[in-house]
């Protein structure tokens, strides 16, 4: 089973208000198991940064402008995702100014299916914080690296969270978004990765005699 987690970052938050994408990360997971094989590139986005994208990634517009033109990875990053389900977090935000960079060079929307490990988290914790930095200190992931929001290291964390999260089943949707003008494909029930294993007879009384041994041990010592 090939998964792709993927990140953006932007250089602000609508594409209605004009902004770009000023790096894609990709990490491939085989089996749910990290492969060596990456896609990751920043880009030019032919526009400023504004202050708020700038204190997130940091990313400064003479930096970027050094940087190739979307146009310029477009096939490449096609054909590292054809045909393979996206992890993302907060699909709805990145799926929208990917489609919008495709839009903008004459390519049809991703079709790709999406799991978005942010209904997941909302869904297996009503109620709690599912930013990627709460749910890392949730599942004590180390994101000390994560100074700054950058793709590949938002990726990595993700993919970890997203080990966490698979065991709760997660509604089937699809994306609409008025203000983005983009409709996602189907984010898939992350339930078949669920595999219950039944104790035997055996390990059922051994388990017991642990219990009895480690409550005697701690009350009665």
């Amino acid at each position: 089973m090939r998964e792709i987690v993927l990140d953006t970052e932007t250089t602000g938050i609508s594409v209605k208000e004009g902004h770009r994408i000023v790096e894609i990360g990709c990490i491939e997971l085989e089996n749910l198991i990290p492969t060596k094989r990456k896609f990751h590139c920043y880009l030019n986005p032919e526009r400023k940064v504004s202050e708020k994208a700038f204190e997130v990634h940091g990313y400064s517009d003479e930096f970027l402008s050094k940087q190739k033109k979307f146009s310029e990875v477009l096939e490449e990053f096609l054909n590292f995702i054809k045909g393979t389900r996206l992890i993302i977090h907060n699909a709805e935000f990145d799926l929208a100014h990917l489609n919008n960079e495709l839009s903008l060079h004459g390519k049809n929307f991703l079709n790709n299916d999406v799991i978005d490990t942010l209904i997941l988290a909302r869904d297996k914790y009503p109620g709690s914080s599912v930013s990627l930095d709460a749910l890392c200190k949730r599942f004590r992931i180390d994101n000390s690296k994560r100074v700054q929001h950058t793709a590949l290291i938002d990726c990595d964390l993700l993919s970890k969270v997203y080990i966490n999260l698979i065991d709760q089943r997660e509604p089937t949707l699809n994306f609409k978004n008025d203000n983005n003008d983009f409709e996602a494909t189907k984010v898939l029930d992350a339930s078949y990765y669920k595999q219950i294993v039944a104790p035997s007879k055996e390990e059922i009384e051994q388990h017991k005699k642990y219990l009895k041994k480690e409550l005697k041990k701690n009350y009665f010592s």
